[in-house]
């Protein structure tokens, strides 16, 4: 696994159109750790590749109607089966954090690099998802070296009171224990 012109070779690839530029002198230095189901607690499906491309008919499920007027996407998302794909590639920004801050920095989008992983807060994550990763995990902090394992964050890190992804039942020590 490696990372190319900003995209990870071996990943699928679908292109999100919901990023833009990060601002001068950004470094990347954070990554940030997230969940997402559509409908909810549905991890099956590529509705949320069609929300992060800007193609989801949001008249499918009641529940969507609320994200219908959303822009977001994500630098990646794996998937239960431990699959990777990339919606934007890593040097310019996704918008996936919302308002946010670390470390006294406001807005992290411009400063990270966010991963979705299919999943609820209260829903184990399986272990290939682990394994997928971590192996990740080392590709970026190798080509981002501001990124040390203090600056792996969850989303509920940066939004507390907002966002409580990836939730409880991410396993944090499993996950840091791979890193090593």
């Amino acid at each position: 696994m490696m990372i190319q012109d900003g995209w990870l070779f071996g990943a699928k690839r679908v292109v999100s159109p919901h990023f833009n530029q990060r601002p001068d002198n950004s470094e990347v230095s954070l990554l940030v750790i997230h969940n997402i189901s559509l409908p909810p607690f549905n991890m099956c499906g590529t509705f949320v590749e069609q929300f992060f491309e800007g193609t989801l008919d949001f008249d499918s499920y009641p529940e969507l109607g609320e994200l219908k007027e959303l822009r977001v996407s994500s630098h990646l998302y794996i998937r239960r089966s431990g699959e990777i794909i990339q919606f934007v590639p890593f040097h310019q920004r996704a918008w996936h954090a919302g308002v946010s801050q670390f470390q006294g920095k406001d807005n992290c989008n411009d400063f990270s690099i966010g991963i979705e992983l299919a999943g609820a807060d209260q829903i184990p994550y399986t272990g290939v998802q682990y394994q997928s990763l971590a192996r990740v995990t080392k590709v970026i902090q190798a080509e981002f070296p501001l990124i040390h394992n203090s600056n792996i964050v969850g989303h509920s890190d940066i939004a507390p009171g907002r966002k409580t992804d990836p939730g409880d039942s991410f396993n944090w020590s499993r996950y840091k224990g791979l890193l090593e």
